[in-house]
């Protein structure tokens, strides 16, 4: 059974979220903890799966590409996951999840232009078994991205 995260562990998460290269000393500081305290929290959190310490791309940095969402209806409810756990495998895809609403999944991923997304879906989305339709939109002016989306809710 996983642990609910604490205000600490809480806090902890919050700052590495802002920058995951800060030293447990300086998140030690911040918290009034010992620095000990927070790199045996961290540990105990990824040992358990609840956070994982990684680089994200800027996709601000990336003035050629675009975000392509790719909406996607199965043939039948009951494919739904087996659709998506084979369009995890897609490298390409940054995002894969079974939604609720018009669609029965979302993939995201980057492409260079509108071409490049028809080529894609094409190509790597429409010939999974079980995919019934795709439908695509490209974000083209983000006004806010916070990589950070996947933070806890509380």
């Amino acid at each position: 059974m996983r642990r609910k995260l604490d205000a600490a562990d809480l806090a902890i998460v919050e700052r590495l979220s802002r920058d995951a290269r800060v030293s447990n000393r300086d998140i030690a500081e911040r918290l009034g903890v010992t620095e000990g305290t927070v790199r045996a929290r961290v540990k105990r959190m990824e040992e358990e799966k609840l956070i994982r310490i990684t680089a994200v791309t800027n996709i601000d940095r990336f003035k050629d590409a675009a975000l392509a969402y790719i909406w996607i209806e199965v043939e039948r409810s009951g494919q739904t996951k087996a659709v998506a756990e084979q369009l995890a495998d897609i490298t390409e895809l940054g995002f894969v999840g079974v939604m609720l609403g018009r669609s029965d999944i979302l993939a995201i991923t980057m492409v260079r232009n509108a071409e490049h997304l028809a080529e894609f879906v094409h190509q790597r989305i429409s010939v999974v078994a079980g995919v019934r339709s795709a439908h695509s939109t490209l974000g083209v002016n983000f006004i806010k991205h916070d990589y950070r989306m996947a933070r806890i809710v509380s």
